[in-house]
C-alpha cells in the first residue's frame, strides 16, 4: 500500500503540479490563504484515486470547512488527509520548497505518511512501526549531535499565542540557529532527516501534520504540543508542536519552551 501511495503521489506531481510550476495564477480563500489551479487539480486526482488503494474517504485542504468537519467526525476508522501543495506561496513565487502530502489517519492518529517535493525529487515516507525513509534511505540520515548550542531549529513564530515565547525565541533561544522556509510538511521531513534538530510551531492544520508527524516519530523524534505532553490528544484543527529528533534534545528543548511560555 505504501508503494502504491508513493507512485500515485509521484504521478500526480508530474501530471498536475510541475507543469503548472511558474505558470499558474493565484487566488485567495476567505481566510486569506493562497490557492491555485494546481492545488485544486492535485486534490481532485488524489481524491479520485486514493480510495482505490484503500477504500476510505479523502479530506483535503481545499474543501469547505463544513465538509472537512463532517468527514473527520464520520470516519474514525480510516481517513485519507491530503495537502495538495503545502507551501503554495513558495510554489507561486518559484521557491523550490513545497510538497504534496498524503496521510492515513485511524482513530485520530497518523498511521502512514508520504510527502514529496517534486523539485528535488525527494520522497519521504513512513508507516507506523516500520521506520521512516527518504528515497530508500533510513531516517535520520546522520548521527545527531545532542548539544543544544549546535542545534538548528525550525521555528514558526507567527502562530505562537504567547508574546513572551515569541520574543524569547528571537533573543535568547538556546539553539544554534533558526529557520522558517514556508512548508510545514517539509519541516517535519527535515526534522526526521536530521537536517533540523528542533521544531516549534504554534498551530498547524490537520493536513499540515497528518503525514509529517508519523514520519518524524518513525525517525525517532519526540513530540509534544504547547498545551499537552500527549501530542496526539491536542486540538485537531490547530495543533501546536514542540519536537526534537532525539530524546536528549527533546528534554532540553521541551524544558526551555515550557519555562518560557
Amino acid at each position: 500500500m505504501l508503494e502504491q501511495v508513493m507512485q500515485l503521489v509521484r504521478d500526480v506531481a508530474a501530471r498536475e503540479v510541475m507543469p503548472r510550476f511558474l505558470r499558474v495564477g493565484k487566488s485567495r480563500k476567505d481566510d486569506g490563504t493562497l490557492f491555485t489551479e494546481a492545488d485544486l487539480a492535485c486534490q481532485e486526482e488524489l481524491q479520485r484515486r486514493l480510495p482505490a488503494i484503500l477504500p476510505h474517504p479523502v479530506l483535503g485542504e481545499e474543501m469547505e470547512r463544513e465538509e472537512q468537519d463532517a468527514l473527520w467526525a464520520a470516519n474514525k476508522d480510516g481517513l485519507w488527509v491530503v495537502d495538495p501543495i503545502d507551501g503554495t506561496t513558495n510554489f507561486v513565487n518559484g521557491l523550490p520548497y513545497f510538497a504534496i502530502s498524503v496521510g492515513l489517519m485511524v482513530d485520530g492518529k497518523s498511521e502512514l505518511g508520504v510527502i514529496y517535493n517534486p523539485v528535488s525529487d525527494e520522497m519521504f515516507y513512513a508507516r507506523r512501526g516500520q521506520g521512516a525513509w527518504l528515497n530508500g534511505h533510513r531516517l535520520p540520515l546522520k548521527t545527531i549531535n545532542n548539544c543544544m548550542g549546535d542545534a538548528i531549529a525550525s521555528v514558526e513564530v507567527k502562530y505562537l499565542r504567547s508574546g513572551k515565547l515569541a520574543a524569547r525565541i528571537g533573543s535568547v533561544a538556546p539553539c544554534g540557529s533558526q529557520r522558517n522556509m514556508g512548508s510545514s510538511t517539509l519541516d517535519w521531513c527535515f526534522l526526521a532527516a536530521g537536517r533540523y534538530d528542533l521544531y516549534l510551531h504554534g498551530g498547524q492544520r490537520l493536513w499540515d501534520y497528518a503525514a509529517g508527524a508519523v514520519i518524524a516519530e518513525e525517525a525517532g523524534a519526540c513530540l509534544a504540543s504547547l498545551n499537552t505532553d500527549d501530542y496526539w490528544s491536542d486540538v485537531v484543527w490547530k495543533r501546536s508542536v514542540i519536537g526534537a529528533i532525539t530524546p536528549e534534545l527533546f528534554a532540553q528543548w521541551h524544558r526551555w519552551v515550557r519555562a518560557n511560555q
